[in-house]
């Protein structure tokens, strides 16, 4: 499929591991570009322009809420979707991200690929460029029949 099809992922973290492992896990469904701290995600928006922003909390230069809050208040960034990822998973940096800096969603490390997939999935509506569906599909029932209730009698 061609790469320009495919939705842009923005990864930041200052962690090149972590930008690995998310980058190894959506580059099969997403085109993804990376930056290393705040400073490069709020020049990427801008240069770039991703389809969503994948950024880390805590980073050199300029930490991952005060980029966020950077892209929300510019006009030509303000629609791209930032959701937050951090090992700090306290209510009040949810808030704090959410609330004041203007994310639009939290993950909490360790995170698995589903985790990914199901933020992905909230701003894209479940339409990545996979070929297989990866929502999870509910399994059928066993059909049972049903018991008679049974009355106490004394």
């Amino acid at each position: 499929m061609a790469e320009t099809n495919k939705k842009k992922v923005l990864i930041v973290d200052d962690e090149p591991g972590v930008r690995q492992l998310v980058n190894r896990i959506l580059s099969k469904s997403y085109a993804v570009i990376e930056a290393r701290d705040g400073a490069e995600a709020v020049d990427m928006s801008l240069s770039q322009k991703p389809d969503i922003i994948l950024m880390d909390m805590m980073m050199p230069k300029v930490d991952g809420l005060t980029a966020c809050y950077m892209i929300k208040k510019d006009e030509a960034t303000k629609q791209i979707p930032v959701v937050m990822i951090t090992a700090i998973g306290y209510d009040l940096n949810r808030k704090l991200s959410q609330d004041i800096m203007g994310a639009d969603g939290y993950i909490t490390k360790p995170f698995t690929p589903q985790d990914l997939q199901t933020a992905l999935d909230q701003f894209f509506g479940g339409d990545s460029e996979k070929k297989e569906p990866t929502e999870k599909k509910p399994s059928p029932e066993k059909k049972q029949k049903p018991q008679k209730a049974r009355s106490r009698r004394s």
